[in-house]
C-alpha cells in the first residue's frame, strides 16, 4: 500500500510568517510543523546562515520534511521548547510561530478519531505515544469531571445533563468508536447536531492533548527564549486559546489580575491591536480558516 502523504491547508500562511519580521541570518522556531507550509515559507526567506528549528509530536507530519540542512526537526511536543533549543545550541531565537489548529490530515484520517464525519476509534491523540484517549475519558471520568470538561472546554449548553447521560449510558455499553459515541449522545443533543458534536469533540481533544496546559508552557518558554525585539506569531482556533494568547502578550499572564494584586511588568507588547483574521477569499477556499485568529507579540 502506498504511504499516505501528510497534507494540510496552511491557514494565514503569509500573515503569520510576515508577523515574524524575518532576518536572513536569524534563528526561528516553527512550533507546529504540521504539513510544513509555514516552515517552507520561513526557509524561503532565510539566507544560508539562517536556521529553523521545527517541532511536531505527530510522526506522520515528517513525511513532508523538506531536504534542507538549515532545518532542525524535533519530533516532540513544543512544551519541550527550551530543552531542545539548548540541546541544539540556541538559547535565544529571533522568532517563534505556532499554528494551534488540528491539521487537515488529522481531521481527515478516520483512525485518528478527530472528526465527526468518519467512524473510527475514539482516540484523538496528537502524539500516538500518549496513553490518554478520548474513549478512556468518556468511559472512566466521573460525572463532575465530565460536566466541568464539557462546560469549560466545549462550552456545551447542557453540559451537566450531558455528563449525567454519559455516566448512565456507559453503565450499559462502553464507548470505543466515534459512531457509538454519536449514537450515545443523540438523545441529549441540543440545537444543530454538527455544532453540538463539534463542541463535544473539541472538549475531548483539548483534554486528551492537554492543549491549554501546553499552550501556557509554550508562552512562558517563548518569552524566555526570544531575543529582545524577537517576535511571537500564534494562530488559535477557539476563544479559550485566543484569550490565553491575548492576555499573555499584553500582560505576561493568562488571566485578569486581582483588584489588589501587584502586577509584574509585561515581557511582550502586541504588534497588532486586534487579532488578524483570514480573508473572505481564504475562508471560501478553506472553511476551516473562519475561526482562525492570529496574534503577534514582540519581546520587550
Amino acid at each position: 500500500m502506498e504511504e499516505q502523504k501528510f497534507y494540510h491547508t496552511t491557514v494565514l500562511l503569509h500573515e503569520a510568517v510576515e508577523g515574524l519580521a524575518i532576518k536572513k541570518d536569524g534563528v526561528y522556531v516553527d512550533a507546529t510543523f504540521g504539513g510544513g507550509g509555514h516552515s517552507r515559507l520561513i526557509l524561503e526567506q532565510l539566507g544560508p546562515e539562517g536556521k529553523l528549528i521545527a517541532f511536531d509530536q505527530d510522526a506522520d507530519a515528517w513525511v513532508n520534511k523538506p531536504d534542507d540542512e538549515r532545518l532542525i526537526p524535533v519530533t516532540e511536543n513544543f512544551k519541550y521548547l527550551r530543552r531542545f533549543l539548548r540541546l541544539h545550541g540556541h538559547n535565544e531565537v529571533d522568532g517563534i510561530l505556532a499554528d494551534l489548529g488540528v491539521s487537515s490530515f488529522q481531521f481527515d484520517t478516520a483512525e485518528r478519531g478527530f472528526s465527526i464525519r468518519f467512524d473510527g476509534p475514539l482516540d484523538m491523540r496528537m502524539d500516538k505515544r500518549g496513553e490518554l484517549t478520548a474513549a478512556h475519558i468518556v468511559n472512566t471520568y466521573s460525572e463532575p469531571q465530565l460536566h466541568q470538561l464539557f462546560e469549560q472546554y466545549g462550552e456545551v449548553r447542557n453540559s451537566r445533563q450531558l455528563a449525567k447521560h454519559i455516566v448512565s449510558a456507559r453503565s450499559v455499553q462502553k464507548v470505543q468508536t466515534i459512531a457509538s459515541l454519536k449514537a450515545m449522545l443523540a438523545p441529549v443533543m441540543k440545537g444543530n447536531p454538527n455544532k453540538y458534536l463539534a463542541q463535544v469533540f473539541q472538549a475531548l481533544r483539548i483534554e486528551v492533548n492537554d492543549e491549554l496546559g501546553v499552550l501556557k508552557e509554550l508562552l512562558l518558554q517563548a518569552a524566555q527564549s526570544l531575543k529582545p525585539g524577537g517576535r511571537l506569531s500564534i494562530i488559535s482556533f477557539h476563544s479559550l486559546e485566543d484569550r490565553i494568547v491575548k492576555h499573555f502578550i499584553k500582560r505576561g499572564r493568562w488571566d485578569e489580575p486581582g483588584a489588589y494584586e501587584e502586577v509584574a511588568p509585561p515581557v511582550m507588547k502586541p504588534v497588532n491591536a486586534k487579532p488578524i483574521e483570514s480573508s473572505d477569499a481564504e475562508q471560501r477556499a478553506n472553511p476551516r480558516s473562519r475561526s482562525a485568529r492570529l496574534r503577534v507579540g514582540e519581546k520587550l
